[in-house]
C-alpha cells in the first residue's frame, strides 16, 4: 500500500511546468504521486520519468478530468472525445509506467440532471458499449481503469458503488474497476465498511478525501469504519489524498469549493500522510 498525493491539490492540470511538484510531494511524504492530467499532449514523458525516478515515485496514477465534451452517454462528438482522451491517458499510462487509470470517466463532471430509467439504462448501455474497446486497450497495455462513483450533485449517473459494480459487470473486463472516495461516500453510502467488503473484489484504487475537502479526521467521515474495512479486506493497492484549492479553474467549480479549506497545501499533505499513516499501519 502506497499512500500519496493528487495534483490537482496544487495545480489546475499536471503539464511539464509542474514537473517540480514531484519532487515537491515526496518532501511532503507522499510515496506515489496521482498526476492529474487534462491534456496528455502538454506532458513529456521522458522528463516526468527522470523526475520521478530521481523523487523514488515510481509507478505514478493517472488522473483523468472529464471537463466539458468528454461524456461516454453524450452525443457522437462527445463519446468520440472522451475515448481518444481515455484512449491517450491509457498510452500515456504504459509510458510512464503506471497500473492504474482513474477518474469518472464515464460521464462529463459537473452534469446533472433528471431522466426516466429508460433514459439512464440507454446511457448505462451507451457507456458499457464504449468502454469495452477501452478496456480491451487496457488489458493489452497492463493498465486498470478505476472508475469513480460521484455524488448526486456532481452527476446523475453513477453514485454508489453498487452502481459502479452493475456497470463493470456489464462490460464484463478484468480490468475495469472501482476507483472510491471517500468524499463521494460520505454523502451516497448508507455504511462505509459494509460496502467496501461487499465490493472488495473490485475496489482498484482509494482517494482519501475529508467530507469538506479539508483536513482529514477533522471532519464527519466515518474514518474507523474506513480503516476497519481496508484491514478486513486486506486492501493493498493506493491510497491518494484529493483536495483542491478555490483556484483549481479545472474543478473547483464542479467540485463547489469556494473557500479556502486548510492553511496551505503543504499542511494539508503532511497531516494527511501522518494521518493515515497512523491509523492504516
Amino acid at each position: 500500500m502506497r499512500i500519496g498525493l493528487n495534483t490537482f491539490l496544487e495545480s489546475s492540470s499536471f503539464t511539464d511546468s509542474d514537473i517540480p511538484l514531484i519532487g515537491r510531494f515526496s518532501e511532503y511524504g507522499a510515496e506515489v504521486i496521482e498526476l492529474a492530467i487534462v491534456d496528455p499532449y502538454k506532458v513529456t514523458v521522458s522528463k516526468v520519468l527522470d523526475a520521478l525516478r530521481a523523487n523514488n515515485l515510481k509507478q505514478p496514477v493517472i488522473c483523468g478530468a472529464f471537463t466539458k465534451g468528454r461524456d461516454l452517454r453524450g452525443d457522437k462528438d462527445s463519446v468520440v472525445s472522451s475515448s481518444q482522451y481515455i484512449s491517450d491517458l491509457i498510452d500515456l499510462a504504459e509510458l510512464l509506467e503506471s497500473k492504474v487509470v482513474c477518474g469518472p470517466m464515464y460521464s462529463q463532471t459537473g452534469l446533472a440532471t433528471a431522466y426516466s430509467n429508460e433514459e439512464r439504462d440507454m446511457q448505462i448501455s451507451q457507456i458499457a458499449e464504449a468502454l469495452i474497446p477501452l478496456c480491451k486497450k487496457a488489458e493489452e497495455a497492463g493498465v486498470i481503469l478505476a472508475i469513480e462513483p460521484l455524488n448526486r450533485f456532481e452527476t446523475d449517473c453513477i453514485n454508489t458503488l453498487d452502481q459502479a459494480a452493475d456497470l463493470i459487470a456489464m462490460v464484463d473486463s478484468p480490468v475495469l474497476k472501482i476507483h472510491m472516495d471517500t468524499f463521494h461516500m460520505n454523502i451516497e453510502e448508507a455504511n462505509f465498511e459494509a460496502t467496501i467488503i461487499k465490493h472488495a473484489r473490485l475496489i482498484g484504487h482509494i482517494h482519501a478525501s475529508a467530507s469538506h475537502r479539508g483536513l482529514l479526521g477533522h471532519d464527519q467521515v466515518d474514518w474507523k469504519e474506513f480503516f476497519n474495512a481496508l484491514k478486513k479486506i486486506n486492501y493493498n493497492s493506493d491510497i491518494v489524498i484529493e483536495s483542491f484549492t478555490k483556484e483549481n479553474k479545472t474543478i473547483a467549480k464542479a467540485a463547489s469549493i469556494w473557500r479556502d479549506l486548510y492553511d496551505s497545501p503543504k499542511y494539508l499533505a503532511m497531516e494527511g500522510i501522518a494521518f493515515l499513516h497512523a491509523n492504516l499501519y
